[in-house]
């Protein structure tokens, strides 16, 4: 018993001293860039005391799904549009802390050389999800393919195309499978994060892309809970550093573009 108390004792003494101190994070993420960037951090949130846990996602639901029930700590793989979409229809309450980056959306061929080639009756895959599915009108609409009732509405939908000379047919799916497809479908709008996995580079291979003004910013997210905990408050710094803004602007070459 008395060896007992003096390993507890020995324990508590330890954890005072700080050898115990280290705060833990887990963050859900993209593989790319989303993880990469997470991982090029690691060793600069080390030297802070911080143990940063990353988990690599495939979709754009449980992310979130998991920071809300507490299972992960924060997410980055997100913009704003979206996560505001998320809380009204889960009725959760997620809160970015900071903004990141931006990934200019594009649009893909393998059939055609431009978007002028498309032809009649085409057929266009867009994300399912209504901000990137609104995305990705827009981006038609300012490449002058489509014409939208509202150009500023983030929420539109093909019920909001008041003009369509090609006659174009939209398919919508999971932003994760368009790349897939894209030897499908005449045309695809693919997120910037699921056409660098798929190999695509968006400066050379994108017939259409939106430029470095696009307001959807990437964001790192957690719970309203968990926003001034200092292990998040040192993530999101090291997320806006100078060494990350580096990192972005060296490894993709203007296929990302650091937002701060």
């Amino acid at each position: 018993m008395k060896k007992a108390i003096s390993l507890f004792a020995a324990a508590t003494v330890l954890a005072s001293a700080g050898v115990f101190a280290a705060d833990k994070i887990s963050v859900g993420a993209t593989a790319v860039p989303h993880a990469e960037i997470l991982e090029f951090i690691k060793p600069m949130l080390a030297k802070q005391g911080v143990e940063l846990d990353v988990k690599v996602f495939t979709d754009y639901v449980q992310p979130n799904v998991q920071v809300a029930e507490k299972k992960l700590d924060a997410n980055f793989f997100q913009h704003q549009p979206y996560l505001t979409e998320f809380n009204k229809g889960k009725g959760t309450t997620l809160v970015s802390v900071a903004g990141v980056h931006v990934e200019p959306f594009g649009a893909y061929s393998s059939k055609v050389k431009k978007l002028a080639d498309l032809k009649e009756g085409a057929t266009v895959a867009i994300p399912n999800d209504a901000t990137n599915g609104g995305r990705a009108l827009l981006l038609l609409d300012k490449a002058g393919v489509i014409t939208l009732k509202d150009k500023t509405n983030i929420l539109a939908t093909s019920k909001d195309i008041t003009a369509n000379p090609k006659k174009l047919k939209f398919k919508e799916l999971e932003a994760a499978t368009l790349p897939r497809i894209l030897n499908q479908v005449d045309l695809a709008l693919i997120n910037t994060n699921y056409a660098l996995e798929a190999k695509l580079n968006p400066s050379k291979d994108a017939l259409a892309i939106e430029g470095k003004e696009s307001p959807y910013v990437n964001i790192l997210v957690t719970r309203t809970d968990n926003k001034d905990s200092a292990a998040v408050k040192k993530l999101a710094a090291a997320l806006k550093s100078p060494e990350v803004k580096k990192f972005i602007e060296t490894k993709y070459q203007g296929a990302i573009v650091p937002a701060f």
